[in-house]
C-alpha cells in the first residue's frame, strides 16, 4: 500500500514526523528519499519543521575541530554534525527559517555566509560596498506560504555601524546601513545611523537582533542597557530604556507571542521577564522560579555569563556545553500558558558519553532536510573563505 501512496500525500505524511525520524524515512527507500522534497518549502522549515518545537544547536566558540551539535527537545537526543564542508572555522550569527547565518573568524572585515547544516550546502553572500569589522547584524526573514503558488523563502540582512576606512587614513565609526535582499542576491546601502548610535552597536552589541512589528531592535551594554530600534519602514531610529537596566547582570531581547520581550537578572539570583506594552511601557509578566534560578546559576546568585535565545514558542537560558540550561515554552498551543522547566547537561550525550564543557554560541533552529535550489541557482557563490 505504501508504494502505491502519491508522492503529495506521502510527503503530507512525513510532515508530521520529526527531522530524525524522517531522516530514518528518507533512508528507506528511493522513493521515500525523494518524496519528503515534494511540497518544495526548503529553507523554511514550515511544512514539517514547525509542527515540532525548534532544535537547540550548539556551536562552540573559536570553532577549532568543524563540529556543531544539535538537540532534539522532543527526546532530548544530541546529534554531532561536522561543518567540514565549510572551508573555515566561522563564528555563527542568527539562524534564518531553516538556515544559519554566519562569518568566518579567519577575515577582519564582515563577511557573511549561510548553511544548513543538516543538507551540507553553503553559500556565500556578495561582499559589503563598504568594507567594515564588528558591526551589528540584523535579520528578517519572509517564509513562503503555501496558499501563494510559487511564493518562494526570502530573507534579509541588515547591517549597521562596524569600523571602516576613514578618507583622511586610520579607521573610523561607519555612519550607514547596507541591506542584502536575497530575491536580487545584491547589497545595497539604504541609510544612515547617528554617529553615537553607529558607536554603541560597533562596541556593546554582543548579540542578534530581533524583528518584531516592523522595528528590528538590538540590545547594548554601555553603562546600562538599553534598546536601539531601527523602523524598517521610516528609516528612523529610536532607543528604549530597559528595566533595572543599570542593576542587571545580564540582559538580552526576544521576541515571545509576536512580542519585545527582556529576560534579564540581577545579583542575588532574581531575574525577570518584561514585555513591551502601549506606550512602549514595560511590563513584568513572569519571574523565574527561584528555585530553578538558583539551580541554573550553581547556587551562585551570579548571572555573569548567562546567554539567551528564544522564538515566539521557546526560550532557553545557558551558559556552556555540559552545564544545565533553564527553559521556558508554550504548552497549551497557543492558549498563552508557559512553562518554566530543567535542561539536564547531562542530555548532551552521545552514545552515553558526556560531551566536554565548551563555551558555545546557541540558536533555536527547525530542523530542514530538504536539499534547496537556493545553494545551486545561477547566482551562488561556492564559499571560499579560507
Amino acid at each position: 500500500m505504501w508504494n502505491n501512496l502519491p508522492c503529495d500525500l506521502l510527503a503530507h505524511i512525513f510532515s508530521f514526523l520529526p527531522p530524525d525520524s524522517l531522516a530514518c524515512a528518507k533512508s528507506t527507500c528511493r522513493n521515500w528519499h525523494e518524496c519528503p522534497d515534494y511540497l518544495q518549502l526548503p529553507e523554511s522549515g514550515q511544512w514539517w519543521g514547525r509542527r515540532n518545537p525548534a532544535w537547540f544547536m550548539a556551536v562552540p566558540n573559536r570553532n577549532r575541530v568543524s563540529i556543531c551539535y544539535a538537540q532534539n527537545p522532543v527526546n532530548s537526543r544530541c546529534y554531532i554534525l561536522s561543518l567540514d564542508f565549510i572551508p573555515t572555522h566561522i563564528r555563527p550569527v542568527s539562524p534564518i527559517g531553516g538556515l544559519i547565518l554566519f562569518r568566518p573568524i579567519s577575515t577582519t572585515a564582515l563577511q557573511l555566509a549561510v548553511c544548513n547544516p543538516f543538507t551540507r550546502q553553503i553559500r556565500h553572500l556578495p561582499t559589503l560596498n563598504v568594507a567594515r569589522t564588528n558591526p551589528a547584524v540584523g535579520t528578517i526573514d519572509e517564509l513562503p506560504s503555501i496558499s501563494i503558488p510559487g511564493s518562494q523563502f526570502q530573507y534579509r540582512v541588515y547591517v549597521v555601524g562596524g569600523m571602516s576606512d576613514a578618507p583622511s587614513g586610520g579607521a573610523t565609526y561607519e555612519p550607514t546601513i547596507e541591506m542584502y535582499d536575497s530575491r536580487t542576491d545584491s547589497w545595497a546601502i539604504i541609510g544612515s545611523v547617528p554617529i553615537e548610535y553607529a558607536v554603541r552597536l560597533t562596541v556593546w552589541t554582543p548579540n542578534e537582533s530581533v524583528f518584531c512589528n516592523g522595528t528590528l531592535y538590538w540590545m547594548t551594554s554601555a553603562r546600562a542597557y538599553s534598546v536601539m530600534g531601527f523602523e524598517i519602514a521610516t528609516g528612523k531610529w529610536k532607543e528604549l530604556s530597559v528595566p533595572l537596566a543599570d542593576r542587571l547582570e545580564f540582559a538580552a531581547l526576544v521576541r515571545r507571542n509576536g512580542k519585545l520581550t527582556v529576560l534579564g537578572g540581577k545579583c542575588g539570583g532574581d531575574a525577570y521577564v518584561w514585555e513591551l506594552g502601549e506606550g512602549e511601557v514595560w511590563g513584568v509578566v513572569e519571574k523565574v522560579p527561584f528555585e530553578l534560578g538558583m539551580k541554573f546559576l550553581g547556587g551562585k546568585g551570579c548571572w555573569d555569563n548567562t546567554r539567551c535565545v528564544g522564538n515566539d514558542g521557546m526560550v532557553c537560558l545557558y551558559k556552556d556545553l555540559g552545564s544545565g540550561m533553564l527553559g521556558w515554552r508554550e504548552v497549551d498551543n497557543g492558549g498563552g500558558r508557559w512553562d518554566w522547566f530543567w535542561i539536564d547537561g547531562g542530555c548532551f550525550t552521545i552514545r552515553g558519553h558526556q560531551l566536554q564543557n565548551l563555551q558555545i554560541k546557541g540558536l533555536l533552529l527547525y530542523p530542514n532536510l530538504s536539499r534547496s535550489g537556493l545553494f545551486s541557482s545561477s547566482l551562488n557563490r561556492l564559499c571560499n573563505l579560507g
